[in-house]
């Protein structure tokens, strides 16, 4: 079930549960993914990402990373359903400053506006999903909800539809869109073809055994 944005409660806690919670989230992790506590009381650890995307992705080289924008380096595709990567941040890391960072990471060249992260969490047996504003801190709802990630995970996702802003596309990104919708097209009716014309020859030889002299 899907919610709308949503600004999450950020209780400021003392340095003293802080220490706490990381005590209690360290001895829960299993997988040695584990929050570590400075002396200014900022906290750094990880966080695992689900990519949904539906739209194709331009990633561009790391050798034409600094050249100018949209080099003939960068290519279109889409990204397999249920990739999930991990993160090292900080507790002061902002949602946007999340995503640009993950975007970067994998050489992602489109721009940042275009994306969203999503909160996932279990409530009264049913799972709600429910988009991040930009400002949330995503390693203090992790550090709140422990480290199973099937009481809390955090999804990327394009924005819906209505919420497109086109004009952060370029016009190769929009190019390439095109060529990706034009093969998925001709993909889908050749398909289609190949079912009718088998569909059609059962026919016909079914008519002939029907014809057939007894």
């Amino acid at each position: 079930k899907d919610v709308q944005k949503e600004r999450e409660p950020h209780v400021y806690l003392s340095k003293e549960e802080v220490k706490e919670k990381i005590q209690s989230y360290n001895s829960s992790v299993t997988d040695k993914l584990k929050m570590t506590l400075n002396a200014n009381g900022i906290y750094t650890g990880f966080i695992k990402v689900q990519m949904e995307l539906c739209r194709p992705i331009t990633v561009q080289s790391p050798q034409s990373q600094g050249r100018c924008a949209h080099s003939n380096k960068e290519t279109a595709f889409y990204l397999p359903d249920g990739c999930v990567n991990t993160l090292h941040i900080s507790s002061t890391n902002t949602v946007r400053e999340v995503i640009e960072a993950l975007l970067k990471k994998f050489f992602v060249a489109d721009n940042p506006a275009k994306f969203a992260l999503y909160k996932r969490c279990h409530k009264e047996d049913q799972v709600y999903t429910c988009k991040l504003s930009d400002r949330e801190r995503p390693l203090y709802l992790r550090l709140v909800a422990g480290p199973r990630t099937e009481m809390l995970s955090f999804v990327l996702r394009e924005h819906e539809t209505g919420e497109v802003m086109w004009e952060a596309f370029s016009i190769p990104e929009l190019q390439n869109f095109l060529r990706i919708l034009d093969k998925e097209e001709n993909d889908q009716l050749q398909i289609l073809k190949n079912r009718y014309a088998a569909y059609r020859g059962k026919l016909e030889e079914a008519l002939r055994g029907v014809l057939k002299p007894g």
